[in-house]
């Protein structure tokens, strides 16, 4: 009897073995924050490939869940951290010039009148953003290194993850994207199209809405001559 059970035995030790090899499945907040990071890398290795891109952007943002401000925009980026802002509302013909490493922007208030024309640090309130955010932190370089910098350093909550044949979306949980100091989360909607994101939300932790950006008609590698960004 107990040599006709030693194959039975060996089967049971072996699976037991194997199942402690292998470990309990990953969590639901372990799997989501993977989900996220695979579509990350995927942004960042769809981005190296692009030399310039524009879009355009409208942001609107909020003060105790009302509507506060509305800007809009296009933007232009080169390789390099070439960038170019024509505002198109509220002011109707305002562009911003900023080149990678500058501690200043050049404004020019009136396309109509180019040699009109002021610079000012980056640091300055009058160009940022009414959430503080400089000229040197709008291109998508830096909002995917933002988006890798804090799914290494913060930990994830277990939250949305859904997929579509066209887009998805996620909400993902950083240091706010200006100071690095505030929790904040982000619910970031990505185009599977060119890899790049269509919305962005930005939130409290309790879940009051900062601010929303909506960004379309990407065009990439279109060749942008450097003349377009010489102010």
């Amino acid at each position: 009897m107990f040599l006709n059970n030693i194959p039975g035995l060996i089967w049971i030790g072996f699976v037991s073995v194997v199942l402690l090899g292998v470990g309990p499945p990953p969590t639901s907040e372990g799997a989501e924050a993977n989900r996220v990071l695979v579509v990350v890398q995927k942004m960042e290795s769809t981005f190296k490939t692009v030399e310039d891109y524009t879009c355009e952007v409208e942001q609107v943002f909020y003060q105790e869940g009302e509507e506060s401000q509305r800007y809009r925009f296009k933007f232009y980026f080169k390789r390099g951290k070439k960038i170019r802002v024509d505002f198109s509302h509220p002011y109707s013909s305002l562009t911003i010039f900023y080149r990678e490493g500058d501690k200043e922007a050049t404004v020019i208030p009136l396309r109509f009148m180019p040699g009109l024309k002021f610079r000012f640090s980056i640091d300055n309130r009058i160009i940022r953003t009414p959430a503080g955010q400089s000229i040197n932190q709008t291109d998508m370089e830096f909002f995917i290194n933002f988006l890798l910098k804090n799914l290494e350093k913060v930990q994830q909550k277990m939250d949305e993850f859904n997929e579509d044949q066209d887009q998805i979306k996620f909400l993902f949980w950083a240091m706010d994207y200006i100071h690095g100091k505030d929790l904040e989360k982000y619910r970031v909607f990505i185009s599977k199209r060119n890899w790049l994101p269509i919305r962005i939300e930005r939130y409290q932790t309790e879940g009051k809405l900062l601010e929303v950006s909506l960004i379309q008609n990407y065009m990439i590698n279109t060749h942008l001559q450097d003349k377009l960004f010489i102010p």
